[in-house]
């Protein structure tokens, strides 16, 4: 094992132990669709998704610092919002959130729900990193980004642990990737159990910069906020910390992309035939799957959400 692998592997079981009492031990379910597969239900976490896993091991990383924030702020479409909320409430730090406007109404009346105050005037998927910088400097907050942190990183990599401890013979798995927090942690888990697991990332075709960086070598910025059914990965680039795990030390072998009509497929599969009612994005690793384009003997795919916006979900079930 490489200086970096075991430096963050260690990181890593830190940060499981740390966050223990917090979060879920999701299970991790065989199906009778494919005997291959064993799901990580991430749905069935806290708050409804992975993220309470990097959010509890930052806000707790913080507060073991012994220089206690004035509080925490964080930008988010929604599911590290709820992330975010629930630690800082947990350790009594105020919690401020940037949701654009147009983000998930669920989504956003469950982080209020979860004590943070919640901006969203005026903020769009544009705006809202400048908006974040300006608001942090004004109220001195520190800041828990939703993924180009270590400590976010190595909370979001236990989802995989458990994973392999669960079933060590997976010789894949895969996850969605949008800023590459949880794919950079899994990939970490994986290498560190055995280097020849397979490691694969999974985004919207319409949303391809961490396929062109892994094939450039280079991190790619969309010019714009994707249109895509999986708001959960609506980044326009992977962060810098999770390149250089992902393809600067090599611990992620491929990205592949889906459809937005595999992601609609993929939604359907897992409400009618597994019982699983996952949100676009905690379906993306399915949609890869049952595309043809993950291939192993025994595979494992991290479902990572299921904060879904119902009326989205009816109309991708009522569709033929």
């Amino acid at each position: 094992m490489s200086g970096f692998l075991d430096q963050h592997a260690t990181a890593l079981r830190e940060g499981a132990a740390r966050i223990r009492p917090y979060v879920r031990r999701t299970p991790a379910l065989s199906t009778d669709f494919d005997p291959s597969l064993l799901l990580k239900a991430e749905c069935f976490q806290v708050t409804g998704s992975f993220k309470p896993r990097g959010a509890f091991n930052a806000v707790l990383s913080l507060v073991e610092t012994g220089s206690r924030p004035k509080g925490v702020i964080a930008v988010s479409s929604g599911n590290h919002a709820q992330a975010v909320a629930l630690a800082a409430k947990t350790v009594g730090l105020p919690a401020l959130i940037l949701i654009p406007e147009d983000a998930n109404p669920a989504k956003v009346a469950a982080t209020r729900a979860l004590g943070a105050e919640v901006m969203q005037d005026g903020i769009t998927f544009a705006n809202r990193e400048r908006r974040l910088r300006e608001v942090m400097t004004e109220r001195q907050l520190t800041l828990v980004h939703p993924f180009d942190d270590w400590n976010v990183i190595h909370g979001q990599g236990t989802a995989g642990l458990e994973l392999f401890e669960d079933e060590p013979t997976i010789d894949l798995v895969a996850t969605p990737v949008g800023g590459g927090g949880l794919l950079s942690g899994t990939a970490i888990a994986a290498k560190s159990h055995d280097a020849s697991v397979r490691v694969v990332g999974v985004e919207p075709a319409v949303a391809d910069d961490a396929y062109r960086s892994w094939k450039t070598g280079k991190i790619q910025t969309l010019d714009r906020a994707p249109a895509t059914l999986a708001d959960g990965v609506r980044t326009t680039a992977i962060g810098e910390r999770n390149f250089e795990v992902m393809f600067g030390h090599g611990l992620v072998d491929e990205i592949v992309t889906v459809s937005e009509d595999e992601i609609a497929g993929a939604v359907k599969l897992a409400w009618t035939r597994l019982h699983l009612a996952l949100e676009p994005t905690g379906a993306m690793s399915l949609a890869a799957f049952v595309s043809g384009k993950l291939r192993g003997r025994r595979v494992g795919l991290v479902l990572t959400g299921g904060n879904a916006n119902l009326e989205t979900v009816s109309k991708l079930l009522s569709h033929p």
